[in-house]
């Protein structure tokens, strides 16, 4: 009788290696638990990206934010020009003027005199709040309005149509329109 080579052995730390991988991607694939099931069952899922770190907490709007927030968030896709104030374009201090003239609260036009002239949030973030940002810009300063969810929008600069964007840290301040509204 002609023995053979024996029982073959897996080489050593070979099983470990691979419970290493397979940990690994299930920590990386377990966001995008829901959206991967559903391909998995034949259906059309996109998977979702995490929303923006540290966002911070959103109140509900009173009625007059309500509708600011809703006539800017009406002109995603318009394009952007400075010193326009629509309705066919807009810059960013223009874009929240207009939004709030809409539900019915003059505020100052720019971003400084905003930042400058209006309350500022004390607490959480609203939608309708204004965030003002240094900037390059011959102004030194940008304004984008909160819509919720952790997200803003905004008419950012040039080539760059009004669309949502995540909120951003590092403003220099947050401002409430509708405050003692």
């Amino acid at each position: 009788m002609i023995a053979g080579p024996g029982p073959r052995r897996p080489a050593p730390g070979g099983g470990l290696a691979v419970l290493v991988v397979v940990t690994v991607l299930a920590v990386l694939a377990a966001p995008h638990a829901p959206a991967l099931g559903g391909l998995l069952v034949g259906r059309r899922a996109a998977i979702a990206w995490p929303a923006a770190p540290a966002a911070p907490a959103i109140r509900r709007p009173p009625p007059g934010a309500a509708r600011a927030v809703a006539f800017a968030l009406s002109q995603r896709g318009k394009p952007y020009r400075w010193g326009a104030h629509g309705p066919w374009a807009f810059d960013c201090s223009g874009l929240t003027w207009a939004a709030w003239r809409s539900a019915g609260l003059t505020i100052p036009r720019t971003a400084a005199g905003q930042l400058a002239g209006l309350p500022r949030v004390r607490g959480g973030l609203r939608p309708g709040d204004l965030l003002i940002y240094r900037t390059d810009s011959p102004t030194g300063r940008h304004v984008a309005m909160v819509v919720g969810g952790g997200r803003m929008v905004e008419a950012q600069g040039r080539s760059i149509p009004v669309r949502v964007t995540p909120i951003r840290g590092g403003w220099l301040g947050a401002v409430r329109p509708a405050a003692g509204r």
